[in-house]
């Protein structure tokens, strides 16, 4: 490898890991501040908190990875011009372009990485908080989750525990449904089989039930029963697929198509992921046009503050059609390539006559 080339990447790579460090100690910060928040009511050991922001940040350093790869890129042309290493390279022939391939070929390589293990490691310690979290919320008791046999739901109402099983869902309805139902020492008080249960409220309608009770078989006009639950809540109940590595997101995908389940927020969770890489050469090629071209300008401020207002329009643009895409306006593949298409446009048009700046 050319000594130049290991220089840029060094260069490159020691300014990653510093507004890596930065941002990851700040939002430890502010995790920190909000479950001091959250389990001041609670009482817990004093490092429980601390703890818990660990556990978090990972996953919240995920998500602003691309303004990390914005940022980090601003700093290293800085430090090139500050040095007046850049004017260095160009006497000797280097191009300004070729600058630009060697960082964004190493952001490509540091993507991968991020969506191989990085995720990987972020997702079962998001999954880790979610499961200690929720042993400190008043809604421990009723759970729920979709396996490959269904959608199972533990629900505690009046000292009665329910456990229910549904092979399907169609819309509001729950279907091929069966429910157990025990007291609160666990003795089975009767089971109720049902091929339709209206979920839209919190007193689901029972279609046609069939009650075994006392070794009795009772086929009744439609019932209705109480529950924690209701169409929106479990609609709600699985969108955190952060918690999920690549692995078990497409096993709850082919859960959810078994179940008749919308799989639109996994397929976007899986496409957005998978498509990082790009997103963080974008931020690379972008920021670094935008130093080029604010070369001329001394103050260091002015050109971060540019940089940060257009990762402020790139972040709403993308927030903007992954919403459209989530409401199934637009199909998932427009939501997350409309996005990276205008970037890649722009840039491509920002490019021209870069080697004269």
């Amino acid at each position: 490898m050319k000594t130049y080339i290991k220089f840029l990447l060094k260069a490159f790579f020691n300014s990653i890991c510093y507004v890596f460090f930065i941002i990851s100690s700040l939002v430890i910060i502010l995790n920190v501040l909000s479950e001091l928040e959250f389990y001041k009511s609670y009482d817990v050991d004093y490092f429980l908190p601390i703890y818990m922001a660990l556990l978090n940040t990972p996953s919240l350093i995920f998500d602003i990875f691309p303004f990390i790869f914005l940022i980090s890129t601003q700093m290293f042309f800085v430090a090139l011009f500050s040095n007046n290493e850049i004017q260095i390279f160009k006497y000797s022939g280097l191009k300004n372009t070729t600058i630009l391939n060697i960082i964004s070929f190493f952001t490509l390589l540091i993507g991968i990485f991020i969506i191989t293990f990085f995720y990987s490691i972020s997702s079962n310690l998001k999954n880790i908080y979610i499961k200690i979290k929720s042993n400190h919320t008043s809604e421990e008791s009723h759970l729920a989750v979709i396996t490959k046999n269904g959608l199972w739901i533990k629900d505690v109402i009046d000292d009665k525990i329910k456990i229910i099983n549904a092979s399907k869902i169609d819309n509001n309805y729950l279907l091929d449904i069966f429910i157990t139902e025990y007291d609160k020492n666990y003795n089975i008080l009767r089971n109720i089989k049902s091929e339709k249960v209206d979920i839209t409220n919190k007193q689901w309608i029972i279609y046609n039930p069939v009650v075994f009770q006392n070794n009795e078989q009772l086929e009744l006009n439609d019932q209705k029963i109480l529950s924690n639950f209701d169409y929106k809540k479990i609609q709600n109940l699985f969108s955190n697929l952060s918690s999920l590595s690549l692995l078990k997101l497409l096993q709850l995908r082919k859960n959810y198509k078994q179940l008749n389940y919308s799989i639109t927020e996994v397929n976007m969770q899986i496409l957005k992921i998978l498509t990082y890489p790009i997103y963080f050469v974008l931020m690379t090629i972008l920021s670094s046009i935008i130093m080029f071209s604010t070369k001329k300008y001394k103050s260091t401020s002015l050109k971060i503050s540019i940089g940060l207002f257009f990762s402020v329009l790139i972040y709403y643009l993308f927030n903007f059609f992954n919403i459209l895409g989530n409401i199934e306006k637009i199909s998932l593949i427009l939501s997350i390539g409309v996005p990276l298409l205008i970037v890649s446009i722009t840039n491509f048009f920002l490019l021209l006559n870069l080697n004269e700046k």
